[in-house]
């Protein structure tokens, strides 16, 4: 099957490779521009050492993308995390349209922040979905879903990578046999179930302390690498990395450093203990690890994390 792959990051990479060593043949590879003094995208990387050809539009809703694109007389496109907007005219110019992957139970979790906030939400149980996309955000048929459920210790990074990373490839290359086979499914999808929330940011990462306990340690592992959850302690801004959330429960008022050691640093909450691994304070760049930060003086027993 003649193939576009649009997407980018290792996602893109694994299911390009995925696709090649099946014989499916890749006409183009699109992925985003190269940002200045950055690393080569992986997937770009891949497309080069297999020799398929490859390009970088800044922007598909142009007239020359809509012509190369069409040029491509693919068969299928293929959305291997996209962060562009591919106009419909676009999506739909292959012979069989295109598919899209997408790291939730659609129509659950719309829009680009899906596993952080199927974290933050505490759902128990998510997944990936391979849809064939539309003009709206996310709300295309379904054509192929797999679940995963998330487990206590979950953070984004770990879900991601450890199962819907995985699940996705799986996934995409099941629609690309289901499509050879014309036996694809076009599920419409059930509008009353529908969620969507915005992209994660700093604005939606501040912590406060006061809040449930339960609720405060899913809004930190689900920003848990990106954006990053964050705080102030003594005028810096601070992100926390790698929570555990411990039942044991203090007298000091939320927010309050109440112990370190080489495991991370417990800060007391309503009704429990939240244990961070790891931190960063802004500006620098670096996470360490807080007793780094207690034997610097950069912390200390009973501060206040506001």
């Amino acid at each position: 099957m003649r193939i576009a792959l649009i997407g980018q990051a290792a996602f893109g990479e694994k299911v390009l490779t995925e696709l090649h060593a099946r014989g499916e043949e890749i006409v183009h590879v699109f992925t985003p521009p190269d940002k200045p003094g950055g690393r080569t995208d992986p997937l770009k990387a891949k497309a080069l050492e297999l020799k398929v050809p490859a390009s970088q539009p800044a922007s598909f809703k142009t007239e020359q993308a809509f012509a190369h694109f069409k040029s491509l007389n693919a068969d299928l496109g293929i959305l291997a995390f996209v962060t562009l907007i591919v106009p419909e005219r676009v999506l739909y110019l292959p012979k069989h349209k295109s598919i899209c992957f997408h790291p939730s139970l659609l129509p659950r979790h719309r829009g680009a922040s899906a596993i952080n906030w199927a974290l933050i939400h505490g759902d128990s149980e998510t997944g990936v979905t391979v849809f064939w996309p539309d003009k709206g955000i996310d709300t295309g048929p379904i054509l192929v879903q797999k679940r995963a459920s998330i487990q206590e210790s979950d953070t984004v990074g770990s879900l991601y990578f450890e199962r819907l990373f995985a699940l996705g490839v799986e996934a995409i290359i099941e629609s690309v046999e289901l499509i050879r086979a014309g036996r694809a499914p076009a599920i419409p999808q059930d509008e009353s179930l529908a969620t969507y929330e915005p992209i994660c940011r700093d604005e939606h990462a501040r912590v406060n302390f006061n809040r449930p306990a339960r609720e405060v340690y899913n809004l930190v592992r689900g920003c848990d690498p990106q954006p990053g959850a964050w705080c102030q302690l003594a005028g810096k801004r601070v992100r926390l990395y790698g929570p555990a959330l411990e039942s044991t429960s203090h007298l000091a008022a939320p927010g309050t450093i109440v112990g370190v050691d080489a495991s991370g640093m417990r800060v007391a909450l309503s009704q429990g203990t939240l244990r961070i691994a790891r931190v960063r304070v802004e500006p620098r760049g670096e996470r360490v690890a807080p007793e780094e930060m207690l034997a610097s003086g950069e912390l200390s027993l009973g501060a206040q994390m506001t």
